[in-house]
């Protein structure tokens, strides 16, 4: 067995939720995308998460995948942290 963070998507899930509004800070409007996806952390239930999509970004498909390292930055501290850009690759069984 692999030890990876597996990440599923259920096919209700398939949809793409926008939330947009204005900026308190500086009035600009913006528009942020995501969609439902849980992961296998371990215990008996995944943990439902929101997966970030890029404009233009199509939804991710039903299915299992992975976190790509590709996701990962090193923060303004100095610690691991999964990027603005969260990029999934299926899950090969």
């Amino acid at each position: 067995m692999k030890n990876q963070l597996i990440i599923e998507v259920f096919k209700e899930n398939e949809c793409i939720d926008k939330f947009e509004g204005i900026s308190q800070k500086n009035n600009k409007p913006f528009c942020m995308l995501s969609q439902i996806g849980y992961a296998h952390v371990g215990g008996k239930f995944p943990k439902e998460f929101k997966i970030r999509l890029q404009e233009g970004q199509p939804a991710y498909v039903a299915g299992k995948y992975v976190l790509s390292v590709n996701s990962l930055v090193v923060g303004m501290r100095g610690d691991l942290e999964i990027g603005r850009e969260m990029i999934l690759l299926p899950y090969d069984e």
